[in-house]
């Protein structure tokens, strides 16, 4: 199978250069031109693909080489991308800028390579004239085989400022494909862990990623943009299929056959639940089960049936009184893990299991207290399943994120999750019953076997 969507990879020097905003721009842009657009984020993101969602009507992906292996970069992305006119992706932190220790792993240059696909620069403008000339050359003459074919100026302050940037780029052999103004509606408002998710601010989010589109239709080339697109690379091999994937292997190398018989999984949503990759669901529905999402701010009750629960990542320190105020569904949720059903948490979901978030009742499913932190916790973790569960195995390694500003007591229960190698050895989180509660963020697509694992464990519980 050849792979021939054509595709551009938006970066920049650093972040805060504007990435989101042009590719976001780009993405509703493109789509109000009639393309079927496939959004794309480099890395472990949960937000910025929401605002991609937006732009395009589309589900927004993620493309992690440390989560998922670089193997399933292309496969991840020609699954995400099928039937699609355009992929526009979105890259992570400065342009080369990856694991840390680990060279280039996981950055936007190494998922460009993989893809074949040409980097358009988005270059914060606002302090610079000249120099910009040689901030690009550096960019595009680092390594050989990152393909930098244009650059959108950002943030410039006057047509004077984009004459003076314009020359001093003539010689530089990279076109400017786009020059962009400080406009103030397209700014997104930002807290603890980033920018506020769409699912928080909806109406708000639909004007700003319209705002995005103008500007970027007023000051980019989006003739020159496509074509660039369309230069792209063929690659070569399959699209990724959830229902291949968690298909399990015999010793002859024939396929099992999921068990026959639905369970509904319930997976939490809503404003306070907002961080999931779109793989998880999909795997989920490959491996039998039933996929229903419900709000924990508003649903009273778990919807009916439910024979396994999933609470991924989100915000439930911003609606800690909200969630505790709705006592039935606490209660709903203790007895359906009190009773052995299978239950994946990850991060907010730990804390939502946890006696209390910031003095606040919770479900009280584990014996631990939850609170803020001034302190960020951030980066990429090698990690290993301690405890057989409802998941994994014990000794089943996985790659994992963390990312938050919370605290739990005690860190690891009795029968702890994951033993984490870096930046220390330690164990975290929590195997109780059918529960699998930590803060690490997985990513399923690396390890499948866990979702037929936990929907097998939803039809014996």
């Amino acid at each position: 199978m050849v792979i021939s969507v054509p595709r551009l990879v938006i970066a920049a020097p650093s972040s805060g250069s504007g990435k989101t905003t042009v590719a976001t721009g780009l993405m509703a842009a493109f789509a109000s031109r009639g393309l079927a657009v496939s959004p794309h984020k480099v890395g472990p993101d949960y937000i910025d693909p929401g605002y991609h969602a937006l732009a395009t009507g589309r589900l927004g992906r993620n493309l992690d080489a440390y989560l998922c292996g670089t193997e399933l970069i292309a496969p991840l992305f020609a699954h995400g991308a099928r039937g699609c006119d355009l992929a526009v992706v979105e890259g992570v932190m400065g342009l080369y800028d990856g694991a840390a220790g680990e060279g280039e792993l996981a950055s936007t240059a190494q998922v460009a390579k993989l893809l074949r696909a040409p980097v358009v620069l988005v270059v914060d403008a606002s302090s610079q004239s000249r120099s910009v000339a040689a901030l690009v050359h550096g960019f595009a003459s680092w390594d050989p085989e990152v393909r930098v074919a244009g650059v959108i100026l950002n943030k410039v302050g006057s047509e004077r400022h984009e004459s003076m940037l314009r020359e001093a780029l003539d010689a530089s052999g990279v076109p400017v494909l786009g020059c962009l103004r400080r406009v103030a509606q397209v700014d997104t408002p930002a807290r603890h862990l980033g920018l506020v998710p769409v699912a928080e601010r909806r109406a708000d989010a639909v004007d700003a990623v319209g705002a995005m589109a103008e500007q970027v239709r007023r000051g980019c080339d989006l003739d020159a943009l496509f074509a660039l697109a369309r230069g792209a690379g063929e690659l070569a091999g399959a699209a990724w299929d959830a229902a291949e994937a968690v298909a399990a292997r015999t010793p002859d190398g024939l396929k099992d056959q999921a068990p026959a018989g639905v369970k509904r999984v319930a997976v939490a949503g809503g404003a306070a639940f907002t961080f999931s990759y779109a793989e998880h669901a999909e795997l989920l529905v490959a491996a039998g089960a039933e996929v229903v999402v419900f709000d924990p701010l508003r649903d009273e009750q778990l919807p009916e049936g439910t024979g396994g629960l999933v609470v991924g990542g989100g915000f439930p320190e911003v609606y800690a009184p909200e969630l505790s105020a709705n006592e039935p569904l606490r209660k709903a949720v203790a007895e359906l893990a009190f009773g052995g059903a299978p239950v994946a948490a990850e991060c907010a979901g730990l804390l939502y299991l946890s006696r209390e978030l910031d003095g606040q009742p919770m479900c009280g499913v584990l014996d631990v207290s939850a609170r803020m932190s001034e302190r960020l916790t951030l980066g990429y973790r090698d990690a290993v399943a301690v405890s057989d569960s409802a998941l994994a195995v014990a000794g089943t390694r996985m790659r994992g994120h963390e990312f938050h500003r919370t605290v739990v007591e005690p860190g690891a229960g009795a029968a702890p999750a994951w033993g984490v190698r870096a930046p220390e050895r330690r164990v975290e989180g929590f195997v109780q019953q059918g529960v699998h509660a930590s803060y690490l963020h997985t990513h399923w697509a690396s390890q499948p076997g866990v979702a037929r694992r936990f929907v097998e464990r939803c039809r014996t519980s």
